[in-house]
């Protein structure tokens, strides 16, 4: 963050009155305020459908940032409302955003984004110094993805469009690029021949409640694999950039999604694991309850094994998986280095190879775990964990994902932003996943609620003989 950065800026945020404009965009942008990280001019203005006035809203924003709110913040902050959709109802913008230099964020529907570009632009709210945020997932599939890029990039030059994915703001997913290229120990050592398998997790333990209509429409797929688990994969995997100028950094990611294996008709069931979660023991609801569906054949949890076919990532599969109502909310990036080819220690298994994990969530940090002797005569060795970033050293306190990546966005900063060309390669590579679901009419294979998925998802693992990296709980998954 450059708070020496003193080019004035308008957010205008739509979708205002949601959940999450309230509970993580102003309070982000509250957090940059707060440590000086934003111009001297700037103000935010709210754009939404519920009938709210700018009182109304400010005081909304002061309950949802809880303890007292500075009065200057909320000065700077005014609400209209309106059908975001309709260039006349935007055109009453104009002359209040005439000559800014504005920021366009579209915290709402997918489906809403050709709409409202289009009315911008109808309204003559746009020039060469907009900018333009899109929350994901972009699109249902390649082809919708690609009429919403085709509506936004008519209006927007690539150079003015920020496709937002929280997780790349995450210190642990930057710490991460910076071990690797700023390291010859870990960068010489980061490929087959070192590396075993690799396995990407991003568990929640909540449920769908509250978005069950968004959810039964999107499923685990298009949620979290299309975006999120595919960006931590590019992340993990990507050959050094030559520098960290934006398209540098993003060449070498859409290297990396052009490099993933097909997923064939044929082989899509023994290598994608498809899952939806039912009532648990202690009382939790099923998926069809929390979402408010009847019968639904949308999925809740999805891993995969995924090949990357390169020089670098021959042979070495990449275990992806992500889930709701899973033991525990977790995100985990967890390198597994092969053993050793030959231990003099008897005590030794090969079990207790190194692993490297960088973890995001809930606490991020980074752990290496290592063999040593245990302390005494007899040469019994154990496994240590060394933390390369504890948060005790921590001196200052680490930004929000969001924070990042709205400062990003003032500061014209798109190396932790999705370019065009890496949206649709994704959804080329998820798109057959998703066809074959619909031709192939198989439902998701159920699971309890609070447990670790469908029993295909530890034999996706077991029939390479691995097992996933987990906590054990009470119950076993389903059989």
């Amino acid at each position: 963050m450059n708070p020496n950065d003193t080019t004035p800026f308008t957010l205008v945020l739509f979708g205002a009155a949601g959940d999450l404009a309230r509970r993580r965009l102003v309070p982000s942008l509250y957090a940059l305020w707060c440590d000086g990280a934003l111009p001297e001019h700037w103000q935010l203005l709210g754009v939404s459908r519920s009938a709210l006035t700018s009182d109304e809203w400010r005081a909304e924003l002061a309950d949802a940032l809880e303890g007292e709110v500075a009065d200057d913040f909320l000065a700077r902050v005014g609400y209209v409302s309106a059908d975001a959709t309709d260039p006349q109802a935007l055109g009453s913008l104009r002359e209040r955003l005439e000559g800014q230099r504005c920021i366009f964020y579209l915290a709402t529907r997918a489906d809403l984004y050709a709409g409202i570009t289009r009315a911008l632009e109808e309204a003559g709210l746009i020039s060469g110094q907009s900018r333009m945020v899109l929350e994901k997932p972009i699109g249902l599939d390649y082809a919708s993805a690609e009429a919403i890029e085709t509506s936004v990039r008519g209006c927007f030059d690539e150079r003015q469009i920020f496709r937002i994915d929280h997780y790349l703001g995450k210190e642990t997913v930057q710490n991460l690029l910076v071990l690797r290229f700023a390291n010859s120990i870990f960068e010489s050592q980061w490929n087959h021949r070192y590396i075993d398998h690799i396995q990407i997790t991003i568990a929640e333990s909540g449920s769908v409640a509250g978005r069950g209509a968004f959810y039964d429409e999107v499923g685990a797929l298009r949620d979290m694999v299309q975006n999120h688990l595919l960006q931590l994969l590019c992340m993990t995997a990507m050959e050094p950039p030559n520098t960290l100028d934006a398209d540098a950094v993003r060449d070498e990611k859409v290297k990396v999604l052009r490099a993933l294996r097909p997923m064939e008709i044929t082989t899509i069931a023994e290598e994608v694991v498809r899952g939806q979660y039912t009532a648990g023991a202690n009382g939790e609801a099923g998926y069809t309850e929390d979402a408010g569906v009847r019968d639904s054949a949308t999925e809740t949890f999805v891993a995969m094994r995924v090949a990357i076919d390169n020089w670098r990532w021959a042979g070495v599969p990449f275990y992806l998986r992500t889930g709701k109502r899973l033991p525990e909310r977790t995100c985990e990036i967890v390198v597994h280095f092969r053993p050793v080819p030959h231990s003099i220690f008897p005590q030794q298994r090969a079990s207790m190879a190194n692993r490297l994990v960088f973890r995001l969530q809930p606490d991020e940090g980074i752990q290496l775990s290592f063999s040593e002797k245990r302390p005494g005569a007899a040469m019994d060795i154990r496994m240590s964990e060394l933390s390369l970033n504890p948060q005790t050293l921590r001196r200052e306190r680490a930004p929000d994902a969001y924070e990042r990546l709205l400062s990003d966005v003032i500061q014209d900063n798109q190396t932790l932003f999705v370019r065009h060309d890496e949206l649709m390669a994704a959804w080329d590579w998820v798109d057959p996943i998703l066809q074959n679901w619909r031709d192939s009419g198989v439902r998701p294979e159920p699971y309890r609620a609070g447990t670790w998925g469908p029993s295909a998802a530890t034999m996706l693992l077991a029939r390479d003989g691995r097992l996933w990296d987990e906590r054990e709980t009470d119950d076993a998954p389903d059989g």
